[in-house]
């Protein structure tokens, strides 16, 4: 089966200090994957280079059996890859159905789509696609609710719908649990699950181990951008490399 993703052999340097080290693993499509190590190990490092935001000094990144290694960042979203931020990248003065419909956007490349007036049609398919997936996540009911006026967890919720509205089969998240009350964490919780049983594969940067038991069934250890476990994690935290890159600090 090929891989959702694929990393081979990934070096980056910033002045010459090496932030990710002949870095290789794989994500299985349909398995639910955490990168984790402790604060500086490389993990967002990862996720830029992944998603262009970086260009690689060596190695290859490879997304759906596509090789994205020297493909701009605007293009690779054709490739079924779309992340999410720690800082919440939704248009605060939008409507949430007018933040689905710019992820709808960027899944068309013909003229004549990008200039279709959808506001003036109430039946338009992209409005029609924003509701019902708004509804398969709980959150139809804030469909014509202006953005920053949402409770912190909704948004979070939101800005994973517009993800997938994008087109996405491999979805990056970037500490989708931080700063979540355990109410907001449970119905995030949820929501990933739903997600998970659409196929869509999940790769997550995440420090709470207790939100990363629960949806993970593997994890990549990080440490000074070099790999250093990988397994369940029930497995790697008993690893000896894993225990004492996280002295110090709160154990996996």
């Amino acid at each position: 089966m090929t891989a959702a993703l694929s990393l081979k052999g990934i070096t980056k340097s910033f002045a010459g200090v090496h932030a990710i080290q002949n870095l290789s693993f794989e994500v299985p499509k349909g398995v639910t994957t955490a990168l984790i190590g402790p604060n500086g190990a490389g993990k967002t490092t990862v996720f830029n280079l992944v998603s262009g935001v970086y260009g690689v000094d060596a190695g290859t990144v490879t997304v759906n059996g596509v090789d994205v290694t020297h493909m701009p960042s605007r293009k690779r979203i054709t490739t079924g890859i779309a992340r999410s931020f720690q800082n919440i990248r939704l248009m605060s003065h939008l409507t949430v159905l007018e933040n689905m419909l710019v992820g709808q956007h960027v899944r068309n490349s013909s003229l004549g789509a990008l200039l279709t007036p959808y506001r003036l049609f109430p039946n338009h398919r992209w409005k029609v696609q924003a509701r019902e997936a708004l509804a398969e996540s709980g959150l139809e009911e804030w469909a014509d609710e202006t953005v920053g006026a949402l409770p912190y967890g909704v948004r979070k919720r939101i800005d994973l719908v517009r993800a997938t509205l994008a087109g996405a089969s491999l979805l990056m998240l970037d500490e989708p649990a931080a700063g979540l009350n355990p109410s907001e964490t449970n119905a995030l919780r949820d929501h990933l699950r739903t997600l998970m049983a659409k196929g869509i594969t999940l790769l997550v940067v995440e420090h709470d181990m207790h939100f990363v038991d629960s949806i993970c069934q593997n994890v990549v250890v990080l440490n000074f951008g070099e790999k250093i476990a990988e397994g369940p994690l029930s497995q790697v935290r008993q690893d000896p490399k894993v225990r004492e890159a996280y002295i110090g600090s709160e154990e996996a």
